[in-house]
C-alpha cells in the first residue's frame, strides 16, 4: 500500500508540472531552448520510502516507513551533456522492524549530512525540456539516531548507530525550463546502502530508500 502510495504520488505530481509547463510555455517568445549553462546551483526536497537490509534472517519482519531530505545541490558541466553532480544535503530516514519470539516492534528513525558524488547525463533540450540520467555514491555522517519499541518514547541510539552511511545512488527524470536561470528537477532514485547502520543486537543491517526529487536551479 505504501508503495502503491508513493508511485501514485510521483505520476500525479509529474502529470501536474507537465500540464503546467506546458501551459506556461505556450505564451513564450523566445524559442523551444535555452543555451548551455556550464554551473548551477539549486534547492531540493526528496520525500522518501526507507527499509532495512538483513539478508537472510528470516525471523525479522521489515516496514518501510515514509520520510524526507532537504538541503543544496550543484551541477557542474565539463561538456554540454556531462555533469559532476553534487550537493550538501540533512537526510531523515525511518524504518520499522519486528523480531524475536515476542515479535518486539521496533522504529528507526536515523539522521545523516550527506554528499552525493556523481554523473548526471542530459539529453538536448527539446520543447523546454530535457531528460537525465544519473549514477553515483553517497557518504553520509550521523548526527542523530533514535528508536523507540512497541510505540513508546523515542531514545537515543548513542554507539549502537554506525557513524558512516554509505550507499550507491541511481535515478533519472525531467528538467522542466522554467526561465533563463530558472529550472525545475523531477525525478526518482534509488540508494542502495552497502554499510551496517546499526549494531543493536548483533543484527548489523543496512539501509535503503527510494526517493522523489524535486529541486529548484538558478
Amino acid at each position: 500500500m505504501k508503495h502503491t502510495f508513493f508511485l501514485t504520488f510521483l505520476i500525479s505530481l509529474l502529470l501536474i508540472v507537465s500540464l503546467t509547463v506546458s501551459s506556461a510555455k505556450a505564451q513564450d517568445y523566445y524559442g523551444n531552448s535555452y543555451a548551455y549553462k556550464p554551473v548551477s546551483f539549486g534547492l531540493t526536497f526528496s520525500p522518501n520510502l526507507s527499509w532495512l537490509n538483513f539478508g537472510n534472517d528470516a525471523n525479522v519482519r521489515k516496514e518501510s516507513e515514509f520520510s524526507y531530505g532537504y538541503g543544496l545541490l550543484a551541477d557542474f558541466g565539463f561538456a554540454e551533456n556531462y555533469y559532476f553532480a553534487t550537493g550538501f544535503l540533512i537526510n531523515n530516514l525511518k524504518s520499522a522492524v519486528e523480531r524475536g519470539a515476542d515479535r518486539i516492534s521496533t522504529m528507526y528513525k536515523l539522521q545523516y549530512v550527506e554528499i552525493p558524488i556523481g554523473l548526471k547525463l542530459k539529453s538536448t533540450q527539446r520543447y523546454f525540456r530535457s531528460y537525465y540520467g544519473q549514477f553515483g555514491f553517497t557518504g553520509g555522517l550521523k548526527i542523530n539516531g533514535e528508536y523507540a519499541e512497541n510505540d513508546g518514547a523515542y531514545q537515543d541510539l548513542g554507539s549502537e548507530a554506525k557513524n558512516v552511511r554509505l550507499a550507491l545512488n541511481i535515478g533519472g527524470g525531467v528538467e522542466w525550463q522554467l526561465d533563463h536561470n530558472l529550472r525545475f528537477v523531477t525525478g526518482l532514485s534509488y540508494n542502495n546502502g552497502f554499510t551496517k547502520i546499526l549494531d543493536r543486537d548483533l543484527m548489523g543491517p543496512k539501509n535503503s530508500y527510494l526517493a522523489v526529487n524535486l529541486a529548484l536551479f538558478f
